[in-house]
């Protein structure tokens, strides 16, 4: 590294400077209390696995393909839980986020370009965010969209509100959120009375027709846009620095081990979500022969006739809400990292989200005046299809710079680790590159 490059490094303000070791660790030497101080980014960032983007993929794919793509959900869980480690270790290890280094690391054009993609990335994720949250709204209080859309963006006052309490009470939040949800999908497991035996073997055993079949390709590669997200890795390695850690090399040791198990608890529960949800839509629609099930709310309205529980649509929109809401605050957050990251802009928070809530609101709008409801189904899709589309923009300097000795020092990736991460992303790269050739084929 440069002694410019150094310099500008030293000089350089912290990543989201008003909560950067802002949270107090105890130094007791149970384990379980000092992994306590650790249980909170990783669960901001599985919000991203489990948000409205990821219920329309896995009920289209549960409906349509029953249970075959659940394999592709535990793939893309585990390349989630991969990438998200290198993610908090290059944060703990160089005390910067990724944005950050993509700026000191590449010329003025390269990180212009390479903010662009992760505000583009960030803006399908909120699409995805706002149709779901006025989805809900509908199902449960007969909101027209078209208003419930509008509300959607009046969210930040929530956020702004929680700010003021302090970070704890933001993970807090989204924590009992996160339980909701688990909670809601548990109940939706036992009504629709799954074949839990086709389904374990289908998490576990990929069927050829996930590659061969451009329809089922489509939505496997939504599955994997919605469950492994490019901004998570921004903000992942912002979010770990929030931390009072010893920046020491024994103390950096310790925060990238606590928050791995962190991280890697909170996937895993997200991976319990999605599957739950694209094994209810297996179980309830394409059992039954209904395999064009794929808007959220023809799902509504079809659950508890068919699961014979009269609650079961209530507990479905519920679980919507409380995703749609949680992804409100890590999309904040993201979109922070990646503007001060990549072009060194602080804007106020609530600024900062009234502008990436214009950018989802505004398609969302047309979209709905156009199209009406059913034009909500193919955006969210689609949406899912945008993110994996920009993730290997995120993936390859992730990579790069976790193998670069000079930037990590002794937390470098070692050759195993290094083979496996660039694996991952040529696989995804790859994947979005045959989508493309299937698409222009026609097939």
């Amino acid at each position: 590294m440069s002694s410019q490059t150094a310099s500008r490094i030293t000089l350089a303000e912290p990543s989201l400077p008003e909560v950067h070791a802002s949270v107090r660790l105890t130094r007791s030497p149970r384990l379980w209390l000092r992994l306590l101080g650790f249980l909170g980014p990783g669960f901001l960032i599985s919000v991203g696995y489990m948000d409205p983007g990821n219920w329309a993929t896995d009920i289209a794919g549960g409906s349509r393909f029953g249970y075959t793509l659940l394999f592709v959900v535990m793939a893309s869980n585990l390349m989630a839980i991969l990438l998200q480690s290198l993610s908090l270790k290059l944060g703990v290890a160089t005390e910067r986020d990724l944005a950050q280094l993509c700026r000191e690391s590449y010329g003025r054009a390269a990180s212009f370009a390479l903010w662009i993609l992760a505000e583009i990335a960030i803006a399908a994720c909120d699409l995805a965010e706002v149709i779901g949250s006025a989805i809900a709204l509908e199902l449960l209080f007969h909101i027209p969209l078209f208003t419930g859309v509008l509300i959607t963006g009046l969210d930040v006052l929530l956020i702004l509100l929680l700010q003021r309490w302090g970070f704890r009470t933001v993970e807090a939040l989204v924590i009992a959120l996160i339980g909701a949800i688990i909670a809601l999908f548990g109940l939706q497991m036992f009504f629709s009375r799954p074949d839990y035996w086709p389904a374990l073997r289908a998490l576990f055993i990929p069927s050829p027709g996930i590659v061969t079949d451009p329809a089922m390709l489509y939505i496997a590669i939504g599955i994997l846009g919605a469950t492994v997200m490019p901004h998570n890795l921004y903000l992942h390695s912002s979010l770990v620095q929030s931390r009072r850690y010893q920046r020491t090399p024994k103390g950096k040791r310790e925060a990238i081990r606590l928050a791995n198990i962190d991280s890697a608890l909170a996937l895993t529960i997200a991976l319990f979500v999605n599957a739950a949800i694209l094994i209810v839509a297996a179980a309830v629609f394409h059992r039954r022969g209904l395999v064009n099930v794929a808007a959220i709310q023809d799902a509504f309205k079809l659950l508890s006739p068919l699961v014979g529980a009269s609650c079961a649509s209530t507990l479905f929109a519920v679980a919507l809400l409380a995703s749609g809401q949680n992804s409100s605050i890590t999309g904040t957050l993201a979109g922070q990292v990646v503007m001060e990251g990549f072009i060194h802009i602080r804007l106020k928070p609530w600024l900062r989200r009234l502008l990436t809530r214009s950018l989802a609101i505004i398609p969302t709008i047309l979209v709905v005046a156009i199209t009406g409801e059913r034009g909500t189904e193919k955006l969210l899709i689609l949406s899912q299809v945008i993110l994996s589309f920009q993730l290997s923009f995120a993936v390859v300097p992730l990579v790069l710079f976790t193998g670069d000795r000079t930037r990590m020092g002794e937390f470098v990736n070692g050759r195993s680790l290094q083979a496996l991460a660039w694996f991952t992303a040529i696989l995804i790269a790859a994947l979005n590159a045959w989508l493309l050739v299937q698409t222009f084929l026609g097939r």
